[in-house]
């Protein structure tokens, strides 16, 4: 039976993700992410497909896909009959496929987990993480550009049971290259010191008792040094709380993670999304999957980052719904250091994190704590 899992296999764990961000040196953390991989404790997620059949996780993944496809479809008006999807291939190789099914396809077919789940030592949170950002699904703002909607699912590396009641912070830049949140070289215009209030494709879900969290977003951008990515962290689920009066989480200037890691797309879709009316106008060089020495450096040890996905449409341009499998080690609690706060009086840069790539400092916010608690006022 051919599974058409359109992105391979829902894997993530690029835990030990060393995330380059603009103007950042690539092959530096290419070296270093290398020397984080030689520990590497990687969990199938096929290996665990016996257990979670058995207690029936995935019966219900493929279901709810299902039911979450049709949804958005039907809230889009998409009631075309086709969906393209493309066959299980080799990451090294092109992963384009004419094959088209209908919605009538057996759904264990379509959407059934697949591909292999990496566990590896955190190294540092990535990129422009923003502390105090809003528990939302919707990411979307005023930004426009490839509707994405993801589905991630986190299941621990040492039981293969779902992970529940985590908190996963989710962001990325947007069609023309630029993250929300800070103010930097290479993001954007570096002048424009109001970013670092903006708040546009990042926030926060926490898992179901399937350890499941569902977001609506953009297709990300890309920018010079980079492949398409997305950044994903997971909160301790007993070291986190919700802060009711403004709808974040605890932990702002103590931010702590069990998982941190990057996503990313298969190249033919990247390079559809590229033609879209709001991608064409970035003018940052693209660097490609095959190109990107932070990616390689992950398939080199047999790493499978790439979500699967299927088009809403006949043309991207009317979205995707993708899904993934994060394996992470729910016992684990790393302090992060975040680029910057978010609080009740706008963004507050940590001067002492790198923005929040390797080599940063403490972590502490500069010059003491800024007053104030996390933004609670959803953006406009």
């Amino acid at each position: 039976m051919v599974h058409l899992s359109t992105l391979v296999a829902g894997a993530v764990g690029l835990a030990t993700v060393v995330s380059a961000h603009p103007g950042h040196d690539v092959k530096a953390e290419a070296a270093e992410r290398a020397a984080a991989l030689k520990g590497i404790r990687a969990r199938s997620v096929k290996q665990c497909a016996t257990e979670l059949n058995a207690r029936g996780v995935e019966a219900s993944n493929i279901a709810r896909r299902e039911a979450t496809l049709e949804k958005i479809r039907q809230e889009r008006n998409l009631n075309g009959p086709l969906l393209k999807a493309r066959d299980l291939t080799p990451l090294n190789t092109s992963h384009h496929s004419d094959l088209v099914v209908d919605l009538a396809v057996d759904p264990e077919v379509l959407f059934s987990s697949g591909g292999t789940c990496v566990l590896a030592e955190d190294v540092t949170q990535g990129p422009y993480y923003v502390t105090g950002e809003l528990i939302r699904n919707n990411l979307v703002e005023d930004q426009e550009g490839v509707p994405l909607y993801l589905d991630i699912q986190l299941i621990d590396a040492n039981t293969c049971e779902p992970v529940p009641d985590t908190f996963i912070d989710f962001w990325h830049c947007n069609s023309t290259g630029v993250y929300s949140g800070v103010v930097a070289s290479g993001n954007g215009d570096s002048s424009d010191e109001s970013n670092l209030d903006s708040t546009f494709l990042r926030g926060l879900q926490r898992t179901d008792t399937l350890g499941v969290a569902q977001f609506h977003t953009l297709f990300p951008g890309h920018y010079t040094g980079r492949a398409t990515h997305i950044h994903v962290l997971s909160h301790p689920a007993n070291e986190t709380t919700v802060n009711r009066n403004n709808n974040t989480i605890s932990g702002l200037y103590t931010a702590s993670s069990s998982h941190v890691g990057q996503i990313f797309f298969d190249q033919d879709l990247i390079s559809l999304v590229e033609e879209t009316e709001h991608y064409a106008t970035n003018t940052q060089e693209l660097t490609t999957n095959a190109e990107d020495s932070i990616l390689l450096q992950e398939l080199e040890d047999d790493i499978d980052p790439f979500v699967e996905y299927v088009l809403l449409g006949e043309d991207v341009s009317d979205g995707v719904f993708a899904w993934i499998s994060v394996v992470v080690d729910s016992s684990e609690s790393t302090s992060v250091t975040p680029a910057a706060y978010l609080t009740e009086d706008g963004g507050v840069e940590n001067e002492n994190s790198g923005m929040g790539g390797p080599g940063g400092g403490a972590g502490g916010p500069p010059g003491g704590v800024p007053s104030g608690v996390p933004s609670g006022v959803p953006p406009s």
